[in-house]
């Protein structure tokens, strides 16, 4: 028999394990949150750097391909929208990039909308709630994009550089307009991927075997793009042991390679409401880091609009969370009235067969 320390170590190794579990998603989603704000960073440094955006695509869905390619062998993204977001970062900032970019639940659930793959009640609050949620959204985005306000000087924020980033950015405004409408871009057509790939999932469910030939034709499309536009210019393929080697093997490791299996789990244990709760934590951190490393300006508009648009993504969140627990309840239901069915017809269970 066990005595009382070995029970009590048993219990507080149980008691730990389940704690662990409890914990182990939001963790693991500030992790994931983390990495994609040091994308943005990573990104953009290398970007305004110099690198050709074409060729930093290509070598990370290189990277993101070799990195999936052995769980897609033994277990059983997109690149349109890679190139509308380098360029854009390149002509914006880290910071307005990640706070735009949670525009995307709104334009998705808007294209589901328009094609019919998502439905809406206005007579529940659930549906009430997408649509507020969804008017919120873009209304903070085209705050962000049409008012600027004065520049907000917080203590953590480098001046270096300010006044020359100003300059630039009085000569040549048209660029940051320019810079918003690819950013538009990217979310328009990562929405379209979401919407395509959960159809294509449907009829071929090796999700990471998918995965990864959509990173291996996005090498053969950035580097046959990059071939064309710039004339066969090997030069521009070149990288050394600087943020031109990092930015494509950071960005296909923990942002395409990492961010699957998390985004997995976490959505398997605590489903996509939950994941996507988390968006924001990326921007605040891009936020304060561009700040800090890059010496990125905040505005009053962006800090203006990314509340706005907080406020309507958590609406849409909250909305899709109703229609969730609604569904789970009815599929519930719907077990209940078939096994009263069962029973009032006199309707026996299947018998096994003898073997």
């Amino acid at each position: 028999m066990l005595d009382s320390n070995e029970i009590a170590q048993t219990m507080e190794k149980m008691f730990t394990r389940k704690a662990f579990q409890k914990v182990k998603p939001y963790v693991a989603m500030v992790l994931l949150q983390s990495g994609f704000a040091g994308m943005h960073l990573v990104s953009t440094a290398t970007v305004k750097d110099g690198m050709n955006h074409f060729v930093l695509a290509a070598y990370r869905n290189a990277v993101a391909a070799a990195v999936i390619a052995p769980f897609a062998f033994w277990l059983e993204r997109p690149v349109l929208d890679q190139n509308f977001y380098y360029l854009g970062v390149k002509l914006t900032s880290a910071s307005f990039t990640a706070a735009l970019e949670n525009i995307n639940p709104a334009v998705t659930f808007l294209l589901a909308l328009v094609l019919r793959v998502e439905k809406v009640n206005v007579q529940r609050r659930g549906g009430v709630a997408k649509m507020l949620g969804v008017l919120l959204t873009l209304s903070g985005a085209l705050l962000m994009i049409l008012y600027k306000g004065p520049l907000l000087h917080f203590p953590w924020a480098s001046t270096q550089g300010q006044r020359s980033a100003t300059a630039a950015v009085s000569e040549e405004e048209f660029m940051w307009v320019k810079g918003t409408l690819l950013i538009l871009g990217c979310c328009f057509s990562w929405s379209i991927f979401l919407i395509l790939q959960s159809n294509t999932l449907e009829s071929y469910p090796a999700n990471l075997t998918l995965t990864t030939w959509i990173c291996f034709l996005g090498v053969v499309a950035n580097s046959a793009a990059s071939m064309f536009v710039y004339r066969g210019n090997t030069a521009a393929w070149v990288v050394g042991w600087d943020k031109r080697l990092f930015a494509p093997i950071y960005s296909g490791v923990v942002c395409s390679g990492l961010s699957y299996y998390i985004l997995g789990m976490v959505m398997n244990e605590k489903g996509p409401v939950f994941a996507g709760a988390f968006s924001p934590l990326s921007m605040i951190i891009t936020a304060i880091l561009g700040s800090i490393i890059l010496s990125e300006k905040i505005t009053l508009g962006m800090l203006a609009g990314t509340i706005v648009l907080l406020a309507g993504l958590y609406s849409l969140l909250w909305g899709k969370s109703k229609d969730l627990s609604c569904s789970t309840k009815n599929g519930a239901q719907e077990g209940q009235n078939e096994m009263v069915t069962v029973v009032v017809s006199g309707g026996e269970p299947p018998k096994q067969e003898e073997v």
